[in-house]
């Protein structure tokens, strides 16, 4: 437990102030530009992170969204109530309302999720041509869907939007906006909560290291720059149209952390 605390402490100093949460999205575009440049000049070493069937791969980016949604549900939830109470004095009815209100935020995720790798698809199979036993086919008359060339033993060439690269920014993006209401929550150093809440912070940090690590090895290893490019611009334009619009509207989830009194961030979570 006290190495936990140590790691969460360690990590709040870190990410005090949203310094991080502000490079972050430079730090992406940054990653796309340099990683794409070493891919097309063929610079980028051999490793076991360019086969898709590697660990990360397969039981954490092909589900990202289950990982960031699942961590992230019991932390908005936990947080969320403890801020209303510590903060607003609200009785346990208007707290969980608060705590509903806020965690409809991971329904606007899953909707955004939900539209935009669908979208990816539809203009992936829109754009597509189906090569089977060397030769080009025909796709609307032979082959309507990726789905349907790859059953025949094809390759489907088609403008393929990176969805990796768009979903895990996205979800690192969130992420860093989420576990900001740390800076203003008090809670005592002995409690049980507090252990709970050191713990799914931490995860999520974890969660978020692999996220960009990944971010940059689809960089490095796959797809045309174009397709990482406007990948991670449909991530950030997510991020930024809620976290830094829509959720400072009335009719909306709300963002984590609301104006606190700079008297009161003396009795922060922090310390």
């Amino acid at each position: 437990m006290e190495r936990l605390e140590r790691s969460g402490r360690w990590l709040r100093a870190g990410l005090a102030g949203g310094r991080v949460s502000r490079r972050l999205p430079w730090l992406l575009l940054a990653i796309v530009l340099l990683g794409s440049a070493l891919k097309d000049g063929d610079l980028v070493p051999e490793t076991p992170m360019q086969n898709k069937r590697n660990p990360l791969n397969v039981y954490f980016v092909k589900v990202a969204w289950a990982w960031t949604f699942w961590l992230l549900l019991p932390f908005m939830a936990v947080t969320t109530y403890q801020f209303a109470k510590s903060k607003f004095l609200y009785g346990a009815t208007k707290s969980v309302l608060m705590v509903l209100r806020r965690l409809s935020a991971l329904a606007v995720g899953t909707a955004i999720w939900y539209v935009c790798t669908g979208l990816f698809m539809y203009i992936e199979n829109l754009t597509g041509t189906c090569s089977t036993s060397g030769k080009l086919q025909e796709p609307r008359r032979l082959y309507a869907t990726k789905q349907e060339c790859h059953q025949n033993n094809g390759i489907w060439d088609g403008f393929d939007i990176s969805g990796h690269c768009f979903l895990l920014s996205y979800c690192a993006l969130m992420i860093m906006e989420e576990v900001g209401v740390l800076e203003g929550l008090a809670i005592d150093q002995n409690s049980k909560l507090r252990v709970v809440i050191n713990g799914l912070f931490v995860s999520l940090c974890f969660l978020t290291v692999i996220w960009v690590f990944m971010f940059l090895c689809t960089a490095v290893y796959f797809h045309d720059f174009s397709q990482k490019l406007l990948g991670v611009l449909i991530g950030l334009s997510a991020w930024y149209g809620t976290y830094r619009f829509w959720y400072l509207k009335p009719f909306s989830p709300g963002l984590p952390l609301p104006n606190i009194p700079l008297s009161s961030k003396k009795h922060s979570y922090s310390r």
